[in-house]
Formats: structure tokens, C-alpha cells, sequence
């Protein structure tokens, strides 16, 4: 226990107190020991990255061969693929189609001498 106290005060901060020191010494060596065990847990990620590396290797040579059989394919030529459409008999002029809908009238008002006719409420009842 008294080496444990010489190490605290041989640690310890100016003006903090005593255990200050030993505190920093241990997050020090934690963090230490985190560096030092990273590379065990990416191992299993290596083995699953060369997978995907490898589908990824397939699927670009499966493009490249796709593009090649593309480009050595024969082309038909644009005469072929053009098609007369059939004729058909003009009827007479046809009209052409309106582009604005019709204008409807304007509203007519009846000639009588009432303009409107309105039930009329007696209320208040007397």
C-alpha cells in the first residue's frame, strides 16, 4: 500500500489533487491496450471484404464481356426498320378541332319587376 502512495504523489498534478495523477495513468494505459487489441476485431471483417471484393471482381468482367457482344453485334441497318404507314382515304375536309372551349351565353335575367323572390320569415312574432 505505501508504494501505491509513492506512486500517487510521484503522479500527482501540481494543484490538483493527489489521485489526479493515477487517474490520467489509467485512462494512459486504457487507451493504450485499446490500440494494441484494434487489429483482433477487424479480422473478421477481412475474410468478408475479400468475398465482396471477389463478386465484384465477377460482376465487372460479366460488363466487360456484355459490353464486348454488344459492340460485336451486327447491325441492322435503318432502312429495315422503317415502316410505311398505311394510307387512308381522305373523307371530306375534315373540321379542325376547336383549342378554346365554347363561350357559354351570358346569363338572362327574367323581365319581370322582382328581381328575386326570398321566403320572408315572420320573426320576431308579435
Amino acid at each position: 500500500m505505501g508504494t501505491l502512495q509513492e506512486l500517487a504523489s510521484t503522479l500527482a498534478v501540481p494543484g490538483l489533487p493527489g489521485w489526479t495523477g493515477l487517474l490520467a495513468l489509467l485512462l494512459l494505459l486504457l487507451a493504450g491496450l485499446a490500440f494494441v487489441l484494434m487489429p483482433f476485431s477487424v479480422f473478421g471483417v477481412k475474410g468478408r471484404l475479400d468475398a465482396i471484393e471477389a463478386q465484384l471482381d465477377e460482376i465487372q468482367a460479366e460488363l466487360r464481356s456484355l459490353s464486348m457482344r454488344i459492340s460485336e453485334a451486327p447491325r441492322r441497318p435503318q432502312s429495315d426498320d422503317w415502316v410505311e404507314l398505311p394510307s387512308r382515304p381522305r373523307v371530306a375536309e375534315e373540321p379542325t378541332p376547336r383549342v378554346n372551349p365554347p363561350i357559354p351565353p351570358p346569363a338572362a335575367w327574367p323581365e319581370s319587376g322582382r328581381s328575386r323572390a326570398e321566403p320572408r320569415l315572420d320573426w320576431p312574432r308579435r
